[in-house]
């Protein structure tokens, strides 16, 4: 006996559906060649996300969508990480990608949004806000440390190099730079409950694409976060002045920036909201997603640059 198949022709992709999907581009910067991750509509209020270390706009990739049907969201890779180029005469300085994720922004004409602080991107993303505090509707802080008093145990070993600079204690930093190292970098302070949550993609991916020049970029930026201690006192200077809305959403369980780090924040803007993530470490977006989308979106809801 034949069967007749079953087909059936699926309608086509809604604009909504379209508009909430991360989609994937590249712009030219200065004359270099940029990816970014991008969700949400054209007008809507915008979410600057930039990359912490040792990831690209990929750490972004589950936030995105989640957020898209009120808000775009853009995620660049900086030059020298993720699919973004590694151009000569790129400035790989804090300051230089500071600049970079200006020139960024106003490459797709944003005027306006609210910047996602989390690890080197805290303080690239800082320095954005101290040379253009107008643009800066509010702020998202997610484990980036500014208080030199409460920097974490992992940092002994950057703090040993910096005092007493050897060739002991460069290699141990030379050392970080490899599968391992980024591996360790990902799963740093979390217990075994929740490390089958964050997904060896991370390393892996992130380890595949370190080429020789990008691992001499990488340390490089370990030993310029020496020169960036002297830009704390600048950015709490900033969030004094200019007391942006600011949620603060931290995972205590990082050997770089425990619990002390987040409080440290209240200092200077007392009025801000502190959410602790008690089993929670340094990527968030991997193992309390839900809750961090949640709590995001009720902050947003409540800015009113983010009203639609």
């Amino acid at each position: 006996m034949s069967t007749t198949p079953s087909i059936r022709t699926e309608p086509a992709q809604s604009d909504a559906d379209r508009t909430a999907a991360v989609r994937h581009g590249r712009t030219v910067v200065d004359g270099h060649e940029i990816f970014y991750r991008e969700a949400g509509a054209a007008d809507a209020p915008v979410l600057l996300l930039p990359h912490g270390y040792p990831c690209s706009s990929y750490e972004f990739r589950n936030f995105m969508p989640a957020l898209a049907d009120r808000w775009r969201l853009i995620a660049p890779d900086f030059p020298g990480f993720g699919y973004s180029g590694t151009p000569e005469g790129f400035d790989y300085s804090f300051n230089g990608y500071a600049r970079f994720l200006a020139a960024f922004a106003d490459r797709l004409g944003l005027q306006r949004y609210v910047l996602y602080l989390h690890d080197y991107g805290s303080q690239i993303g800082l320095r954005l806000a101290i040379q253009a505090p107008e643009k800066i509707a509010g702020l998202i802080v997610q484990n980036g440390d500014i208080y030199a008093d409460t920097l974490g145990p992992q940092y002994e070993g950057l703090l040993r190099h910096f005092e007493h600079p050897s060739d002991e204690t460069r290699q141990k930093l030379v050392d970080a730079v490899s599968e391992d190292g980024y591996r360790d970098e990902f799963l740093n302070g979390i217990g075994p409950g929740l490390a089958p949550l964050v997904s060896p993609d991370l390393w892996n991916l992130h380890w595949a694409l370190t080429t020789p020049r990008r691992a001499e970029i990488a340390l490089a930026l370990m030993e310029g976060l020496k020169e960036n201690l002297d830009w704390f006192p600048k950015y709490q200077a900033y969030l004094r002045e200019h007391a942006p809305p600011t949620l603060i959403l931290w995972g205590p369980r990082d050997g770089y920036m425990p619990e002390a780090s987040a409080r440290a924040y209240l200092r200077d803007l007392p009025d801000a909201e502190l959410h602790l993530f008690d089993d929670g470490g340094h990527w968030l977006l991997e193992t309390h997603l839900d809750r961090v989308v949640a709590l995001t979106r009720g902050f947003l809801e409540r800015l009113p640059h983010c009203q639609r």
